[in-house]
Formats: C-alpha cells, sequence, structure tokens
C-alpha cells in the first residue's frame, strides 16, 4: 500500500526542550527507537486503521483494555550540531482529534453519523479532549493532503533540496528555524505589499506564529512525503517549486505583479496536475 498522500512541515526541538509527562513520553520513545521519515506517514495510518477496527475515535483512546503501542508518543529524531538530538514527536493522536473536529465542521450529519463510531457528542467531547492533551504545547507535525501548501516554499532555499531516488524515494529540505521565521516574515509582507489575495500572506502570517512557539536552536523541515508516489524520477529531477517561489517573492518586491503571476501559475499548472491523480486512486 502507497504511502498516504501527505506533505509535511516538521519542526524536531532540542531534547532538553521536553519537560514534564511530555518530556517523560519522548524519552520513552527515543529509548523505543524513533521512527524513520520514509516509514512516519505508513505508521500513523497503521495507527488510525487500528483504532477503527477496534471501534475507538482516535489512537489512544482506551475504551478497549490494551497494552497497544498506539498509547505512546512516537518521535523521528536528528542529530544536533551540539551532539544532543532533535526530536519531533509525531504527536498523531491531537492531530487526528483536530481532525476529527474539522470533519464535524465541515460534514453532513448523515456522513457524520455514519462515520463515526460514537455519537457525534461524545465524539467532539473526546476530540477536544484529546487536543486539551497538549496543554501549552503545539504540535511539531502540520500536513497538506495532494499538494504542498506554496507558501511553505518561502521558508526554504532552493538551492538545499534534498532528493533521494533509490527504493527509499524523497524529497525534502531542512532549515534552522530562526531563518525560516525571517523568511516567512519577509514573504508575508512581499504577498501583503503586492498581491490582493490575503490568502497566502494569512498562511504565512499562522505559519510564522506556529514556529514561534518553539526553542530558538530547532530545525524546520519540509517534506514531499507520500506525494513523490505520484511523480516520477525526472519530474522529482526537474521540480522547481521552491525556485518559482523565490522567483515570485523578488519579482513582488520589485513591483513586478505580472512576472509574480506568471510564476504562479506555473506552479498552479504543476501542483494541479499532482493533485488531479487523486481522481485515479
Amino acid at each position: 500500500m502507497p504511502a498516504p498522500f501527505l506533505s509535511y512541515l516538521r519542526v524536531y526541538e532540542p531534547l532538553r526542550a521536553f519537560d514534564g509527562p511530555s518530556g517523560a513520553r519522548v524519552r520513552a520513545a527515543l529509548a523505543r527507537g524513533p521512527v524513520s521519515p520514509e516509514r512516519a506517514g505508513r505508521h500513523e495510518r497503521e495507527l488510525c486503521l487500528r483504532a477503527q477496527l477496534a471501534a475507538r475515535l482516535l489512537p489512544g483512546d482506551r475504551d478497549i483494555a490494551s497494552d497497544d503501542a498506539d498509547h505512546g508518543t512516537e518521535v523521528l529524531v536528528l542529530g544536533g550540531s551540539s551532539g544532543e538530538p532533535l526530536v519531533c514527536p509525531l504527536d498523531t493522536r491531537p492531530r487526528a482529534a483536530v481532525a476529527v473536529l474539522g470533519f464535524l465542521a465541515a460534514e453532513e450529519p448523515v456522513l457524520r453519523s455514519c462515520a463515526l463510531p460514537v455519537p457525534e457528542a461524545v465524539a467532539r467531547h473526546r476530540a477536544e479532549a484529546a487536543v486539551a492533551e497538549l496543554g501549552d504545547g503545539v504540535v511539531h507535525v502540520v500536513s497538506a493532503c495532494w499538494t504542498v501548501p506554496l507558501p511553505w516554499f518561502a521558508l526554504v532555499d532552493p538551492e538545499e533540496r534534498q532528493l533521494r531516488l533509490d527504493e527509499r524515494r524523497r524529497v525534502w529540505w531542512r532549515v534552522p528555524i530562526g531563518l525560516a521565521r525571517a523568511r516567512a516574515a519577509r514573504a508575508e509582507r512581499a504577498v501583503r505589499d503586492g498581491l490582493p489575495d490575503a490568502g497566502p500572506a494569512e498562511v504565512l502570517d499562522e505559519t510564522g506564529k506556529w514556529l514561534a512557539r518553539f526553542d530558538r536552536e530547532s530545525v524546520v523541515e519540509l517534506d514531499y512525503g507520500g506525494l513523490v508516489e505520484l511523480v516520477d524520477d525526472e519530474v522529482l529531477r526537474t521540480d522547481e517549486s521552491a525556485d518559482q517561489v523565490r522567483d515570485a517573492l523578488q519579482a513582488l518586491r520589485a513591483g513586478d505583479v505580472a512576472a509574480a503571476r506568471a510564476c504562479y501559475d506555473r506552479l498552479r499548472e504543476f501542483w494541479s496536475a499532482v493533485a488531479d491523480k487523486q481522481q485515479a486512486c
């Protein structure tokens, strides 16, 4: 089965940033062994499917006595420059809870009643409680279906793209969080000043506020995730999405809205072609 067709924006924090109960769970996950980024999407899908098969609403629900591993935290890990590991908890349970709340807000009552394993009021209460488990924290991963949100490319340098086309095909960037925040702020100003559409600027603003919640020594990762399974090697080699976003922002700063729109049109055509493959899956 292919990986979920999701792209990801992740934050890896120094281990010292995790304390209290969340820190204990993170350290226990490190002791069990981290998940690889290539495996993360499939792993989360398995947790959610196991929950559904057991008639649970969310991974980690304990309606049925069990010692399943989905009661714990799973993490991705990078080596830090100081020797301290950088850790990205998958936060699968609260992210699934946010998805449930979005489903309840968007779908018709008939679909909600058919899809939920518990009454809607119970589902809403449990999802809100799962989100509240984060306390003052914030999820370390955000994802998008069938595409990469174009404002995410403003955080990265096109020249720093990592491309792997072996059996573990992958496309990703990593950038220090301070640099990512600065790029998001500059891009937001350029977009607000140059475009009538406030949507991209709002995404950049929300992304910047999200990144501001993490330790200053963190690293941000943009990962195409399962989307690499929708395109062939040559398309990945020649993909210039980050370059096009950079060029569009430079054009906006120079007051050349037409050139910026041309870049946007090329990007929209490319990612629309990827998203259109949803119809064949």
